[in-house]
C-alpha cells in the first residue's frame, strides 16, 4: 500500500442522536485498496460510522473526505458521491418486485447512463462472480438470504464504486449462508477493492483486513493489523471484548 492521500477520511467526527454522543471525534483515514474492518461490541457506533461516509447519516461536527474532496451535504453532488461509494447493508435492501438481473443494472443504467446491453453484460458478469449467475430471471424472495446479499454485492459492484461499505452483512443470515457471502468479500478484498467492513465475522477479520479498528462507546479505541490485534491487543476493553467474543 504506497503512502498517498486517502480515499476516505475522517477528522474529528462527532455525531449525537439527541443527547447521547454515539460517534466521538472519529479521526480515520482508509488508502485505495485497503480493506479496514470495524469491530466492537453492540451499540459501540459502527454501523452509524459506516452511514456516515455516504451521508445516509448526518454528522454534527468534523470532516469527511472521499478522495480528498469534502462529502457534499445535498442535491446532485450528493448523489455522484454515493454512485462512487457501495453499500452492501444487513438486510439487502433489494428491490422485490424487479428480477435480479434488474436489481443489478438499475444503478449502472439511470445513475451512469449505461446502455442496457452494455449494463445487462457487466451484471451478468458480476453474477457469474458472485456465484448467482442462474438466478438472473428470479426475483429476490426467490433466493437465499445468501443468494440475495451476494445479489447485493453484485449491486454494489456495478457502479464501479471508488469503496465499499459492509454494515454486518452477514448478520441476518442462517449461519450456512455466511460463509458463502464471506467467501464472495475474501475474493474481493484480495482483488483490490477497497472495503469498510463492519462485522462481527473475527474469521474474515483475520483472514482479510490490512488494519482492524476496535470501537467502543463511540470512539475509536484501537487500530492494529489484524496479527496484532488478535494476540497482542493493547487496551483492557479490548482485550474484554475479545475474550467474550472468541469463547463462541
Amino acid at each position: 500500500m504506497e503512502n498517498g492521500t486517502a480515499l476516505v477520511e475522517l477528522r474529528g467526527v462527532n455525531k449525537f442522536f439527541g443527547s447521547l454522543h454515539v460517534l466521538r471525534d472519529i479521526d480515520l483515514a482508509v488508502k485505495a485498496g485497503e480493506v479496514v474492518v470495524v469491530v466492537g461490541p453492540s451499540g459501540s457506533g459502527k454501523s452509524t460510522l459506516c452511514r456516515t461516509i455516504n451521508r445516509l447519516e448526518p454528522i454534527d461536527s468534523g470532516t469527511i473526505l472521499l478522495d480528498g474532496e469534502e462529502l457534499p451535504v445535498e442535491g446532485r453532488a450528493l448523489t455522484r458521491l454515493r454512485a462512487d461509494v457501495g453499500m452492501v447493508f444487513q438486510s439487502f435492501n433489494l428491490f422485490g418486485h424487479r428480477t435480479v438481473l434488474d436489481n443489478v443494472t438499475l444503478g449502472p443504467r439511470h445513475a451512469r447512463g449505461e446502455s442496457r446491453e452494455r449494463a445487462e453484460q457487466r451484471a451478468r458478469e458480476l453474477l457469474t462472480r458472485v456465484g448467482v449467475a442462474d438466478q438472473a430471471g428470479k426475483h429476490p424472495a426467490e433466493l437465499s438470504g445468501g443468494q440475495q446479499q451476494r445479489v447485493a454485492i453484485a449491486r454494489a459492484l456495478a457502479m464501479d464504486p471508488k469503496v465499499i461499505l459492509f454494515d454486518e452483512p452477514t448478520s441476518a443470515l442462517d449461519p450456512e449462508m455466511i460463509n458463502e457471502v464471506l467467501a464472495v468479500m475474501v475474493e474481493l478484498a484480495g482483488s483490490g477493492m477497497t472495503m469498510i467492513v463492519v462485522t462481527h465475522e473475527m474469521g474474515f477479520a483475520r483472514q482479510a483486513a490490512d488494519r482492524v479498528v476496535f470501537m467502543d462507546a463511540g470512539a475509536v479505541v484501537e487500530v492494529a493489523a489484524p496479527e496484532e490485534f488478535f494476540t497482542a491487543t493493547r487496551t483492557d476493553r479490548a482485550r474484554d471484548f475479545l475474550s467474550k467474543i472468541l469463547q463462541h
